[in-house]
């Protein structure tokens, strides 16, 4: 079981939650413009790197809110959530 500190609930168990994938993945300035191929590479593409990493998180049975969570995805240890706006 993982714990994930909600910003605005207090630490929660990790199936109260809904994993939205990598944080800070910049939207495309000009969408129409990419072709398929570009647009599935902004969409599916991920560096899943080890080590720290900014991932996406909604308290999906909670409060129902986006927050950001800095995660060690070799130990899974939670380094700390942030609100968007917030970058620690």
């Amino acid at each position: 079981m993982l714990l994930i500190p909600c910003p605005w609930c207090g630490p929660r168990e990790d199936d109260e939650f809904t994993f939205g994938g990598e944080a800070d993945i910049p939207r495309p300035a000009d969408p129409d413009a990419l072709t398929d191929e570009q647009w599935a590479d902004y969409l599916f593409m991920r560096d899943n790197r080890r080590g720290h990493h900014r991932e996406q998180w909604c308290h999906t049975t909670g409060c129902r809110r986006w927050f950001i969570v800095e995660r060690d995805t070799v130990t899974n240890e939670i380094l700390g959530p942030s609100t968007y706006g917030n970058s620690s």
